[in-house]
Order: C-alpha cells, then sequence, then structure tokens
C-alpha cells in the first residue's frame, strides 16, 4: 500500500551531491516518493509581493523534479540582493536627469550643456603591482576628478570611471583634502581600496542582459518515465536557467531547478535523431540536459540568448551600483529622497499585507523593515512601470505597479488613507518619469529640431 511504499522509500540511501547524474539518483527513487515532493513544493508557493522581494534560493540547492532534495538559502548576489529587477534589465534605459522637461534631450544623446546626475555609489579595487597599483589617475582639482583609468585595470574591472568625483577614501572625507594627502590615504591604506565616488548616471544607457522565456520539452533519464516532459523556461537577466511545470507556476512556486548557464557548453544536438534539440553542459557537474524546440526559429532563439548568459558581462551600469550603496545605508541618509513614509505591499500568496518604510529615489523604491533599520531588505526598479489608484478587495484605494509586460510582475502597494496613497502616486509617477526607454530617447531627439550652439 501507499504508507508501507513511503516507508520503503524514506530507507532508501539518497545522495546528496547535486552534481551527480540524473540516472544515478533517479534509480535510487520511486514514483510515489516523486509524488509526495512534488505536493509537498506545491505547498510551498512564494508569492509574488512581499516576501518574494527576498527570496532565498541557492544555485543548486533546488534541484531537479526528478526527485532531488530542496534546500533553501541565501541568493542574494544573484537576485540583486533582494531587488526585483527584471523590467530593468529587460531593456536600455536613459536616465533623462532630474530636470524631466519633455524639451530637454537626455543628457547622452544632447550636446547642449546639461547639469549632470551625480550620485553616491561605492567602489572597491584589489591593489595591484608596478608604479600604479590601483591603474587610475586623479586631478589637481576640488573636487578631486578622476581623469584616467587603464585598460584592463582593477580600477576598470571595479567599475571606476573617468569623470568620477573623489568623496571619500578608505572611509575618510576628501572632498575638503589636498589632492597629495588623498592619495597618501590611498598608498598607506589596506589591499583592497574602498572609495565612495559621485558618478554621473546620466552619461550613458545601460546595456541589456539576456532573458527568455517560453516552453521546451526537456529530456529525462528517469528510470520510470522515459522521454520529454514540457516545461515553462526562463531564462533571467542574472544568467540562471529556471524552469517550471506550468506557466502560471513562474512568480508563485518555487521553480523545478536552478542552473547557473556562466562557462556552460551549449549547442545544437543531433545524437538524438530529433529535430530542434540542443543541449546545455554546465560547467559545475557532469549533467547534461536536452531540450527540445517546437522550430529551428525558435531554438536559435533560446541557443542567442544562452549564449550571452555564457559569456556574461559582469560589470553594472553605474545606477546598479548607487543603489546598492543605497543599500547600505539607514533610510533617512539617502539624498533628497522623492518620497518616503510608511506603505504596506501585498503578500498575494498568503492574502496579508506587509508593511515597510520606504523610501523613493530615482525610479528605485527601497524596502526598510523599521525606519532606523539598516540595511535595506529589498526594492524595485520601477523603470517602465504604470502607477494607478485602484480598488481591490475590501480596500478602496490601493496603488497598483503595472509593468508593460505581463511577463513582469505586478506589485500592490497601500499607504495609511487615501490622500497618502495620492501622495505617493505623484511621487511614483514623476520618479518613474525620469527614465527613458533608449529607442523612445533616441526618437525623440530624432523628431526635434536640429540643436543649435550660440557664439
Amino acid at each position: 500500500d501507499l504508507k508501507s511504499e513511503m516507508n520503503k522509500t524514506r530507507k532508501l540511501p539518497l545522495k546528496k551531491d547535486t552534481r551527480a547524474s540524473d540516472s544515478s539518483q533517479e534509480d535510487a527513487i520511486d514514483q510515489w516518493a516523486r509524488r509526495r515532493k512534488q505536493f509537498k513544493d506545491s505547498k510551498k508557493c512564494s508569492s509574488t509581493g512581499g516576501s518574494s522581494i527576498n527570496s532565498t534560493i541557492t544555485e543548486g540547492s533546488i534541484n531537479s523534479e526528478d526527485a532531488r532534495s530542496v534546500d533553501l538559502g541565501l541568493y542574494a548576489e544573484n537576485e540583486d540582493r533582494g531587488f526585483y529587477t527584471e523590467n530593468f534589465h529587460s531593456a536600455s534605459w536613459v536616465f533623462r536627469g532630474d530636470d524631466v522637461s519633455p524639451d530637454n534631450s537626455p543628457r547622452c544623446l544632447s550636446k547642449r550643456p546639461r547639469p549632470v546626475a551625480i550620485r553616491e555609489r561605492t567602489v572597491k579595487i584589489a591593489k595591484g603591482t608596478g608604479n600604479y597599483p590601483w591603474g587610475f589617475r586623479i586631478q589637481f582639482s576640488k573636487p578631486i576628478l578622476v581623469t584616467e583609468v587603464d585598460t584592463n585595470s582593477a580600477a576598470e574591472e571595479a567599475g571606476l570611471q573617468v569623470g568620477d568625483i573623489l568623496i571619500a577614501v578608505n572611509g575618510t572625507d576628501v572632498t575638503s583634502m589636498p589632492h597629495s594627502e588623498a592619495a597618501n590615504l590611498a598608498r598607506k591604506g589596506p589591499d583592497i581600496l574602498t572609495m565612495i565616488v559621485g558618478s554621473d548616471i546620466s552619461r550613458y544607457p545601460n546595456t541589456p542582459r539576456p532573458t527568455c522565456r517560453g516552453y521546451l520539452h526537456k529530456r529525462t533519464q528517469s528510470a520510470i518515465l522515459k522521454g520529454w516532459r514540457k516545461r515553462w523556461f526562463v531564462l533571467k537577466h542574472n544568467g540562471y536557467l529556471h524552469y517550471y511545470k506550468h506557466k502560471k507556476d513562474e512568480g508563485k512556486c518555487r521553480p523545478l531547478e536552478v542552473t547557473k548557464l556562466e562557462g556552460a557548453e551549449i549547442g545544437v544536438d543531433t545524437s538524438l535523431g530529433k529535430p530542434f534539440v540542443f543541449k546545455c553542459i554546465p560547467q559545475t557537474g557532469n549533467r547534461i540536459f536536452y531540450f527540445c524546440a517546437t522550430s529551428n526559429q525558435e531554438m536559435k532563439r533560446w541557443l542567442e540568448a544562452m549564449d550571452k548568459a555564457v559569456h556574461p558581462v559582469h560589470q553594472n551600469h553605474v545606477w546598479v551600483d548607487v543603489t546598492l550603496h543605497n543599500t547600505t545605508l539607514p533610510p533617512l541618509a539617502i539624498k533628497n529622497p522623492e518620497c518616503l513614509g510608511l506603505l504596506h505591499q501585498l503578500d498575494r500568496s498568503k492574502d496579508v499585507w506587509i508593511q515597510h518604510y520606504c523610501i523613493l529615489k530615482d525610479g528605485c523604491l527601497y524596502f526598510y523593515a523599521t525606519l532606523r533599520s539598516t540595511p535595506a531588505q529589498g526594492g524595485l526598479y520601477l523603470q517602465g512601470y504604470t502607477v494607478s489608484e485602484q480598488s481591490l478587495g475590501s480596500k478602496r484605494s490601493v496603488i497598483e505597479l503595472k509593468p508593460p509586460s505581463e511577463e513582469f510582475k505586478t506589485f500592490y502597494l497601500c499607504a495609511e488613507n487615501v490622500n497618502e496613497n495620492k501622495r505617493w502616486i505623484t511621487a511614483l509617477k514623476a520618479s518613474i518619469n525620469k527614465w527613458l526607454p533608449l529607442h523612445q530617447a533616441i526618437q525623440d531627439f530624432m523628431n526635434r529640431p536640429l540643436e543649435e550652439t550660440r557664439m
């Protein structure tokens, strides 16, 4: 009977090494154990709001649907430290500046003098060798400016840019310090040079990272169910491939498996005698994944996206570094916030509202546990989102944050009263309006009369 089968299953010596091949692990697990695990997993679905901001999943800790153990741990680095950033990384965005007048082109497209949008961020550089171990030059000026960054240096790898303003070196403020003293602070300090710099976030657009979604058939080596299973796959901007049993499970349930694609081998496979098949061999482990698409065009779409994930660009856009720097600050230390106060976020899986102390700055909404807590618990990158007042359930007035595409998450927030909701809605719209998709910015620029400079 079922209970006796389950007891037998518990006594089987399950291997804990997630790197083992499919067959070596699946042979030790029978059908009843698999069904029991799938039932448990379905009960552990996480929310699309609230707690999902801090979802904790470790690479390799969520293992295949072919009945391997689930072990949840920290996944902060790979999920942008608790931030929901999917829409930002799906396209190129241009910061229009603090002055969002429609008559002004973004600074990166215009030759007219425009105010720079300086924001603070943290840069850490490992000391090298030679006469210039840090790999950059600074100017004799106040404020102290970075005038040169060596190619392929530690400074370039850390994201330091020409034009950055030095604010602090190894924890010491240098804004009113002579150039020579700031240089001595770096020379006499530790091998990891930590600087707070001011960077212009409007100088360049960000570079999109590969994302891809769709149904694929995945080959399984299960001793019981051999063949191909149709699954919903999601390649995220951080280079991790997630898959779910159904499309509806994305954002609601934990993925059946998470695989890191960086360094993996991918390519078309003809050994199985089936069209539109391609394989993926992750860098860690000895597993081989076989996928089957519905057409040659669909297969090429996945291969192109996966190839970019295999060879990722690790350097962040300066604005991403700014937000990561801000998360380390107390709420009231973030300079010139556009709005702040208590907000409740809907956790849809539990139908409860979770309270955060929130700070809005440059299209990013930061979540803190309380007014005095540090660091931030997480936040939302809001580029491209639309903001409106809606009624939801028993609440007459809530704030709906709706993405431009249904593949991204919708969020619901609620302040203490209707007037507070309206205050937040006004601030959110103005903050989001500071960003434009690059293609729209270029189109607007091309439609304007040619810029002239009077002499």
